[in-house]
């Protein structure tokens, strides 16, 4: 019986977890795979950037984030998943040596109106290093089970598919100024294939809830099968994105033009996981720049912002977020 259940979990329920060591290692190996930027993978080029020193992906403390979340709270609780994030604000970098710790407070509540088995909780995360200095806060809701309340039959689990003979590698991404950005217009990223060793590895680092580590309990749940964490889904976003940029940089290369190198992401907004990622699914990602105007606190860069998607081989939108990243202006 789980020790946290949805009516356990009223506005004003906090709990603090950690502290979580962050190594080197721990930053340049996520990186490598899912965000290969000079800054999270190459100590000397790190130093030279605009963030001075190596740092850890966003992407990776939203991971570390959960990791801390579920070995204090979520692993004894009822726990159904998320749908999605209000708002994620990265505050300052992670670097290596750093210890995390977290504060979790419940912040609105609510049953569901149309599946009686669970509620839906509005959490907020606030992650500090160990000086104390906030990193990263976290806004999102959550699914949980009520107590003596029999669970609805699990949704019917696609067959699964093998790995396509070919991955579509996608366009390259431009490496402009900010005034030079292509904006209004969407790009193909490519596609990332989720095999089952891949969900269980990523699953068992970060979020080991059962229905992304154990197959049998996965089938019994309501998403009827093994599926991927929703931080996987968008780790595997990053990649492509990295990937569309660096095909940008190449092609700047060869023609002779100058090569422009961004900086970090302040953080995004409006991520909605809408469908469960399966063992076997092929996810396709795209970009579309939406906005690019000048930083009102930092001379000579700007903000890019952005929407993307990602969609399943079956047509079907699994993955939604509004992002951003910071560019230099022409002649910073």
């Amino acid at each position: 019986m789980p020790r946290y259940c949805f009516e356990d979990l009223t506005p004003g329920f906090r709990l603090d977890f950690g502290p979580l060591p962050v190594s080197r290692d721990d930053i340049v190996g996520f990186a490598r795979e899912f965000d290969p930027q000079s800054f999270h993978t190459d100590e000397a080029a790190a130093e030279k950037s605009f963030v001075g020193g190596l740092i850890a992906s966003g992407w990776h403390t939203c991971a570390l984030g959960m990791r801390l979340v579920a070995d204090g709270f979520i692993l004894q609780s009822s726990s159904m998943g998320s749908p999605g994030i209000e708002e994620v604000r990265w505050l300052r970098p992670v670097r290596p040596g750093d210890a995390l710790s977290m504060r979790m407070s419940v912040t609105e509540s609510r049953p569901s109106g149309s599946k009686p088995d669970r509620g839906f909780v509005r959490v907020l995360l606030e992650i500090a290093n160990g000086a104390g200095q906030p990193v990263m806060t976290q806004d999102f809701w959550a699914m949980f089970g009520r107590r003596g309340t029999p669970p609805l039959p699990p949704r019917p689990r696609p067959p699964e598919e093998q790995t396509p003979a070919d991955l579509p590698e996608g366009e390259a991404l431009p490496p402009a100024c900010l005034e030079d950005m292509p904006l209004n217009r969407p790009f193909d990223l490519g596609a990332h294939h989720f095999t089952r060793d891949d969900i269980l590895r990523f699953a068992r680092a970060f979020d080991p809830q059962p229905f992304h580590v154990d197959e049998a309990a996965a089938a019994q749940t309501h998403f009827g099968g093994l599926c991927a964490s929703g931080w996987h889904t968008a780790a595997a976003w990053m990649k492509r994105m990295v990937a569309a940029r660096d095909r940008g940089r190449m092609l700047a290369l060869e023609r002779g033009e100058p090569v422009v190198e961004g900086g970090p992401s302040p953080g995004f907004r409006d991520l909605q996981w809408l469908k469960p990622v399966y063992a076997g699914d092929t996810i396709r990602y795209d970009v579309t720049l939406t906005e690019a105007r000048p930083s009102r606190t930092r001379p000579g860069w700007g903000v890019v912002s952005h929407t993307a998607t990602g969609t399943n081989q079956r047509g079907e939108a699994v993955f939604r977020f509004a992002g951003a990243w910071l560019a230099p202006s022409r002649g910073a």
